[in-house]
């Protein structure tokens, strides 16, 4: 950073480590400090930014805070991460503020229920650091502010930000990829940082410690919900109700500083008063930046529009939720490009920095904060956002909807249920419904999760159609559709009217639907999620059950493709009734058979019905492919279908028995590279002597190349572009062109043989076909999400057969912006390909099925390639 009096500190606490140093030197501001207040030396054994101080190290520090000021600090565990390390926040505030602490909670409660409060509250600042694990200098950071609250005795400001509000510190929202950062970079330093880039220790192995256990960016699980430590966070967030939220992160090292406001788009829900005031406290970080001369920036980069976020779902919850971002050193120390060097220290400092403006501002304005959070709430709950009802329909995917319906719950959403035929605003709803009122206290969240469309501001597509125009990238930060019921493959329409129903309690169990009379067999229809839950579990426990590629009908009941049937004369009277036990915790939908005559389609001993067994799966792991898509991979068929996965890392697939494995899965990525001659053989090897192997995204290329190629597609270049390849004669003459205007240059200079632009993220709809047992469960189609520049050649019928297809130009977006020559280039192209080869099959996604764990509709399409598919082979 420019200002080296802070790097000076560091270097003067440094040597006073176990010399008795100040308490001063324990803050990044001078002046006065309670000695009754612990330091992080005298507590952990180093001074802050000396070291990065552990996820172990951060507990006792907090404890410590915690036990030397219980009239003005609480700590609260919230969650348990996925390795069991605990997750914690301390609650800071004045001790006549914390003596009533709880009936302050509870008065933010009613405010937040948009009625009025009996004037107990007070406004809540949660700072939240530490997302994403490698992004170490917050932690330090939180541990400081605490320090500094709680210590300063001559600091006017701290005093008033104790008085005036309740300050919450979420220290490590990622203790398990904290912790893998702090052991791979003690591993990897000598006996002096080093502030080369290019050093190990600034390096970081596969998997980074940006993601968690899972390897989830949990920055972008907020309303998705499926990792442990969101949801500890978002119970706890909603039992405090904050007026102000701020996510401190890092970013690339030769960057300086960002706080908000925000850069366009900004999501339409957000309303006028939130947007003053993301106005006011930038002017609060300014002035404390420009105070110390420290560079900054803001409305650039990072937006308000995708609700995942920390900052947009808790602007959503009514708060002003901000991204901060500081250059990270990524360790103690990092040379930046322009010659100086950026140390922890110096991070630490600034995001300490932003870290007391923030709440000073609060501080300094808390009626304003309190009355616009009341007012925004209020306001909802009588209608300012819509007075209508969102209606899903229990009698499509009927497990997924009473799943998503809970995950609204879990959020704070007004959720109602009706059970039985029911018929709402002209639509009959013959296995009733869900209801979401738009007139409630997060109405505006609700809004942007159910809505079919979030629009993007008219002049900011305008403005990003112009850049491409003139060959620049578009500012696009992420997705641009979420709309949660298509993600979910339910049905969900909006109703102009108010609709009746019980409210329903986010932890209630999804009640088992029991069906049908007789002792032939149990068939499970496959329907939704929980039915392939059931399956699998059923598989695990060595229950014998057989899939249909073809519907049939018995006793007047139809049952569609895909419907696995477990025989009474196959199973013993203890497995059927531990099949019942499973489907009752489950909440899945059975029925029992009388006898194994149909009406129609084909008996149980057909070819069309095969005998299932339990896969054993095994995942390409670490270098070559994305962390992100193998951990979501493994994420949704361990977690939510219950079917074990074995990693294996990508340079061993040559050297390894596949055989011992009925499918390998290799997710978005380049692994070529890794695999090298020896893994790809291994592999071709595998797939001809019976195995599945399932390639998701751009790692379809490795597999899609050379002369032989496991799947016979090819990526296609760019609407209008040559593909790669041609005269190797590099000194033959160009041929000579006239140009004649502006259009006809930028024609000239376009890379001729460019990928399509890339498309940040919309839901496509998909068709299949409905001949082919990879599309059961999906003969009405499905919406996908489209990420990247991958678009495929379809196979064709020499090869195999293209499963689910992009729909036709004029009905392929089901939400979203996708830029025109994107649209008319991925029209009737490949989402999933099926090619034998050998005795086995090569099945490719073009886009990840799994991405996020945000699409529930698509485990029925995973469960096809990943559970039925090996029996199918064999």
């Amino acid at each position: 950073m420019r200002n080296r009096f802070w790097s000076q500190c560091l270097v003067i606490m440094a040597a006073l480590i176990g010399a008795g140093q100040p308490a001063a030197a324990q803050s990044f501001i001078e002046g006065s400090f309670d000695p009754a207040i612990p330091t992080l030396t005298a507590t952990v054994g180093h001074a802050p930014g000396a070291r990065i101080t552990s996820p172990d190290q951060t507990y006792a520090y907090l404890k410590a805070l915690a036990e030397a000021a219980p009239d003005r600090a609480r700590l609260v565990q919230y969650a348990v991460s996925w390795e069991g390390r605990p997750l914690y926040y301390l609650v800071l505030s004045a001790p006549a503020n914390m003596a009533k602490l709880d009936a302050i909670r509870a008065d933010m409660a009613t405010i937040a229920a948009g009625r009025p409060g009996n004037g107990t509250a007070m406004p809540v600042t949660w700072l939240a650091y530490g997302v994403h694990g490698n992004e170490i200098s917050s932690t330090d950071a939180a541990l400081m502010t605490a320090y500094h609250l709680l210590a300063a005795t001559d600091d006017a400001r701290a005093a008033k930000i104790m008085a005036n509000t309740i300050v919450v510190v979420d220290p490590m929202q990622n203790p398990d990829g904290r912790a893998r950062f702090v052991n791979n970079f003690l591993a990897s330093t000598g006996i002096t940082p080093a502030a080369d880039r290019q050093a190990a220790e600034h390096d970081e192995p596969w998997p980074s410690g940006r993601v968690n256990h899972y390897m989830f960016d949990l920055n972008r699980d907020w309303f998705t919900l499926s990792q442990p430590e969101t949801r500890g966070k978002v119970a706890a967030i909603r039992q405090w109700n904050p007026v102000v939220v701020v996510d401190l992160h890092e970013m690339g090292g030769d960057e300086t500083y960002f706080f908000s406001p925000a850069a366009q788009p900004f999501n339409p829900n957000l309303s006028a008063a939130q947007i003053r005031s993301y106005e006011l406290i930038g002017r609060y970080n300014a002035a404390a930046f420009d105070a110390r001369g420290e560079p900054y920036f803001t409305r650039e980069v990072y937006d308000l529009f995708y609700p995942g976020y920390g900052d947009t779902w808790n602007a959503h919850q009514g708060a002003i939720g901000s991204t901060y971002e500081q250059g990270s050193a990524r360790g103690l120390v990092f040379a930046r490009r322009d010659g100086t060097e950026l140390t922890y220290a110096d991070g630490i400092t600034n995001h300490f920095t932003a870290s007391l403006a923030t709440a000073a501002a609060v501080a300094d304005n808390p009626a304003r904060f309190l009355s616009d959070f009341a007012a925004y709430r209020s306001g909802n709950a009588s209608g300012s956002a819509g007075r209508g009802t969102y209606v899903i329909d229990l009698s499509k995917r009927r497990w997924n909807a009473e799943r998503l319906g809970r995950r609204l719950a879990e959020q704070g959403i007004t959720v109602l249920r009706r059970e039985g035929s029911a018929s709402v605003c002209g639509k009959a709803y013959p296995a009733g419904y869900l209801a979401v009122p738009q007139a409630q206290p997060a109405a505006r969240l609700v809004k942007s999760l159910l809505d079919r469309d979030t629009p993007l501001p008219p002049d900011f597509l305008a403005e990003q159609e112009r850049r491409r125009s003139v060959d620049l990238p578009h500012e696009l930060y992420d997705v641009t559709a979420w709309s949660v019921g298509p993600m979910a493959g339910v049905d969900v329409a909006l109703c102009n009217a108010a609709v009746s129903g019980d409210a329903m309690s986010a932890d209630a169990p999804i009640a088992a639907k029991a069906e049908g009379a007789g002792s032939f067999g149990i068939a499970v229809p496959w329907t939704d999620s929980g039915q392939a839950r059931l399956v699998a579990l059923a598989l695990r426990e060595g229950i014998d059950g057989r899939v249909t590629d073809r519907a049939f009908t018995t006793a007047g009941r139809d049952f569609p493709r895909g419907t696995v049937v477990f025989p009474s004369g196959s199973n013993s009277p203890d497995k059927m009734a531990r099949l019942a036990e499973l489907a009752r915790d489950v909440g899945a939908h059975t029925v029992a058979l009388e006898n194994g005559w149909v009406d129609n389609g084909p008996n149980l001993g057909s070819e069309h019905f095969v005998r299932l067994t339990m896969p054993r799966v095994a995942v390409a792991w670490d270098d070559g492919v994305s962390q992100l898509s193998a951990g979501a991979l493994r994420y949704v068929l361990e977690q939510r279908l219950g079917l074990p996965v074995t990693p294996i890392r990508t340079s061993r697939l040559g050297r390894a028995d596949l055989s011992d494995y009925d499918v390998v899965l290799v997710p978005e990525g380049d692994p070529s590279s890794v695999l090298g001659d020896g893994g790809l053989r291994a592999i071709r090897s595998y797939v001809q002597r019976g195995g599945v192997l399932v390639a998701i995204g751009e790692s379809l290329e490795t597999f899609s190349s050379g002369d032989n190629p496991l799947l016979a597609v090819k990526r296609e270049a760019a609407l209008g572009r040559e593909p790669a390849g041609g005269d190797d004669d590099k000194a033959a003459l160009a041929e000579a062109v006239a140009i004649g205007n502006d259009a006809e240059y930028r024609e000239a200079i376009k890379d001729q043989q460019a990928l399509p632009d890339t498309l940040p993220g919309a839901l496509l709809n998909v068709v299949g076909e409905p001949d082919h047992f990879l599309s059961a469960g999906y003969d009405n189609g499905a919406v996908v999400l489209a990420t990247g520049t991958q678009i495929f050649t379809p196979l064709d019928r020499a090869n195999g057969i293209n499963v689910l297809r992009f729909a036709a130009a004029g009905n392929l977006i089901a939400s979203g912006y996708v830029w025109d020559e994107n649209r008319r280039q991925l029209a009737y192209k490949p989402y999933l390909m099926a090619q034998p080869q050998g005795r086995g099959l090569v099945i490719g996604f073009a886009h990840d099925p799994s991405a996020r764990a945000y699409l529930e509709g698509l485990d029925l399409m995973i469960a096809n390639a990943v559970m039925v598919a090996p029996s199918r082979v064999r």
